[in-house]
């Protein structure tokens, strides 16, 4: 049976032909006594609004998982609980979506919190309703600050597409906004970081594959994009476009982020952001 919130291994292809909107977030903390990916994952269709939380099993899998559905038809539980077991100790998920600010977006803007407690500690906590969240778990913040290892958005459109995203979980939101246009018949690429535009690839059929460094205000960032499928696909295709921050003392090893398990050893953040065309 499909899944109606929950994303694949086969993740670009189910998602495409779903045609969902969909947030997947990958957070490291420390969990049941030991550190661990906690994968938290927003999805939105015509017929309801999704979360999923689903944490790292001692194999490196994500087996243990709860899911929460969001239908416009009928009464759903807009706060509640619930609760998987993780090597022994429970991990419960409480949430609050009563006045959740969406505003047309698969992940909600503000007044909302999603709140993951293992052991008496808040060890993630999502949403701007900080204080209503600890009051309502009873619990403490975790002595160790979850990172950001990750983020993948797979977004639908015709020739732009745009997002919201942190590159440094302590920095402000840049507005990133992706659109290909026509020059004749040579289609270009332009790459906006808040509404500045930071890249443009022009003869876009040789240079369909890419990468750029640029400057966000003082930190510096890799851009890489492939297009291939969007020139020359059929059916239900997607451009990828990664945005990597460039760490202000450079890593030992050159390896281009070629695939978020490569990010999963890394402590630095990097957002894939998957295009979708829609004709």
């Amino acid at each position: 049976m499909h899944d109606p919130i929950g994303i694949p291994a086969d993740e670009p292809t189910s998602v495409g032909r779903s045609g969902q909107s969909a947030i997947k977030s990958v957070y490291r903390t420390k969990l049941a006594g030991e550190c661990r990916l906690i994968t938290v994952t927003w999805c939105r269709n015509p017929l309801l609004h999704g979360l999923s939380v689903s944490v790292q099993g001692p194999e490196g899998d994500q087996q243990y998982r709860c899911k929460i559905e969001m239908k416009p038809w009928y009464f759903w539980r807009k706060q509640g609980s619930k609760h998987f077991i993780v090597d022994g100790c429970t991990v419960d998920v409480v949430w609050d979506l009563k006045v959740a600010k969406f505003n047309g977006e698969t992940e909600p803007r503000s007044d909302y919190y999603v709140a993951i407690v293992c052991e008496d500690e808040v060890v993630l906590l999502l949403g701007d309703q900080k204080k209503d969240a600890y009051r309502k778990t009873g619990c403490r913040p975790s002595l160790i600050e979850p990172m950001l290892i990750s983020r993948r958005e797979h977004i639908f459109g015709k020739r732009k597409f745009t997002t919201r995203v942190k590159f440094n979980e302590k920095g402000t939101f840049h507005d990133v906004a992706v659109e290909c246009s026509s020059d004749g018949i040579d289609p270009v690429l332009e790459i906006r970081i808040n509404g500045k535009l930071a890249v443009q690839v022009k003869h876009l059929q040789w240079k369909f594959r890419g990468n750029e460094s640029i400057n966000v205000g003082k930190n510096g960032l890799q851009v890489f994009w492939d297009v291939h499928d969007w020139l020359f696909g059929s059916g239900p295709r997607h451009g990828l476009f990664i945005f990597n921050p460039i760490p202000s003392s450079p890593p030992s090893s050159n390896q281009e982020p070629d695939s978020e398990n490569a990010m999963g050893s890394s402590s630095r953040f990097c957002l894939f952001l998957y295009a979708w065309k829609v004709e």
